[in-house]
């Protein structure tokens, strides 16, 4: 696991009439503070990453669809520096995962529908100084491969 990051199982409370399924409370052991809450929605096929941030945390949730989250640390002081990691999270593993401030991260949608992605990062976003670096999504230097089976 790279050095911060933190996975929290999720679970749904079903009944006949569908399900609810807590994402975030501010007594959870990763809770840090509450920024903002927005969606991203990833169409089949598109790559989305990579990009970091100086001193945001995110926690990412797929709340509808299936994604796969792509992780890379090139922190100078991580014992994880060098590594990269991938969760398939959604429908099929409803998880959230916190990623700490400069650890690259980006997401691709699973199968042929459109992915939506919940996050609730601990800053607000700045319109004009972005906490925000980015990177080609194919970026050689970086371990990770965004394809999935059949595509």
């Amino acid at each position: 696991m790279i050095e911060g990051v933190h996975i929290k199982q999720l679970k749904r409370i079903v009944d006949d009439r569908g399900y609810l399924m807590e994402i975030l409370r501010a007594d959870d052991e990763q809770f840090i503070q509450f920024g903002q809450a927005y969606i991203s929605a990833c169409f089949p096929g598109i790559v989305k990453a990579w990009h970091c941030h100086r001193k945001q945390w995110d926690n990412f949730c797929c709340v509808a669809g299936n994604t796969k989250v792509g992780l890379y640390d090139d922190r100078p002081d991580s014992s994880t520096r060098g590594q990269a990691q991938s969760f398939v999270i959604g429908q099929l593993n409803p998880v959230l995962i916190r990623i700490p401030p400069m650890v690259w991260h980006g997401m691709a949608a699973i199968g042929s529908e459109t992915s939506v992605v919940l996050n609730i990062p601990t800053e607000l976003y700045n319109y004009e100084e972005p906490d925000e670096l980015r990177r080609d999504p194919f970026d050689p230097e970086v371990p990770f491969q965004w394809h999935t089976r059949g595509g």
